[in-house]
């Protein structure tokens, strides 16, 4: 009697797992659905990276990425909230629930690809040098022995670490929180120059007029993707499925030429 309770006990334990398993199979597949049900499409990113997405005057958070995700919310039928989060710990704030994407300026790696799941590149994007127009530095050799601000947890660290010439000669690097922090103290001269994205350093030097200059010279070339959660691929599919759509209808031109005065897309 007692080997066949056991059975039978050990026979429910295989349904019961087989069970969960197609559970958490279904979760990830139904994630399009879910997110329908919820009802609005939130996107984490760090909310001081113009143009991608930052603070208007009037403390709205606005962007390119912003205009983009807006208009896939409304084409899946739900709302839609930009989420400020820690930019350090943007994958424990999707793994969590919190946010449904990591959209902002988010550099595509093959660690990161591991860890979420990416679309293809929709912008180009190199890590450069900015410095004081009056620094004398007009070369990444010029920058030895100088000190180098990046954002911490930015792609721009990794470029500098893979780097091997330029991170030895450099005296040092000071992390900020982010990369208008990281400029004001170069406007200061707390540091010598900024590691950061080509696309935020020309649309910042533009708009705010400061004495900076990027040299031209690129540390790592890189693509933007957007990064969801690695058993939601339905929903990352769902989100790139629109915006080819947006990017054929001339929605996704009309977007960029708003933020760049010209259509610089990858999305095809």
């Amino acid at each position: 009697m007692k080997k066949i309770i056991l059975a039978a006990l050990m026979a429910a334990a295989v349904l019961a797992l087989a069970g969960c398993k197609k559970t958490d199979k279904k979760a990830g597949g139904d994630a399009v659905a879910a997110l329908k049900a919820r009802g609005t499409f939130v996107l984490g990113l760090d909310d001081s990276f113009p143009p991608l997405g930052f603070r208007s005057e009037d403390n709205e958070i606005v962007g390119y990425d912003i205009d983009l995700a807006k208009e896939v919310a409304k084409r899946l039928g739900v709302d839609f909230r930009a989420q400020p989060i820690d930019w350090d710990a943007k994958e424990m704030e999707l793994e969590t629930g919190k946010i449904d994407c990591v959209w902002n300026g988010f550099t595509i790696t093959e660690e990161r690809k591991n860890a979420l799941s990416f679309t293809e590149a929709y912008l180009n994007n190199d890590q450069v040098l900015v410095v004081r127009a009056d620094s004398g530095i007009n070369s990444l050799a010029d920058a030895a022995g100088k000190i180098i601000g990046l954002q911490s947890g930015s792609s721009a660290q990794e470029a500098v670490d893979d780097n091997a010439k330029f991170s030895s000669s450099i005296a040092k690097t000071v992390m900020f929180k982010d990369n208008i922090t990281a400029l004001n103290d170069l406007d200061i001269g707390g540091v010598d120059g900024v590691v950061m994205d080509s696309v935020v350093a020309n649309y910042s030097i533009a708009q705010t007029k400061k004495p900076f200059k990027v040299i031209n010279e690129s540390l790592a070339n890189e693509g933007y993707g957007i990064g969801f959660r690695k058993n939601e691929p339905e929903l990352r599919d769902a989100v790139w499925a629109i915006l080819k759509e947006m990017q054929k209808d001339g929605t996704v031109t009309a977007i960029s030429q708003k933020w760049f005065g010209r259509d610089i897309s990858t999305i095809k």
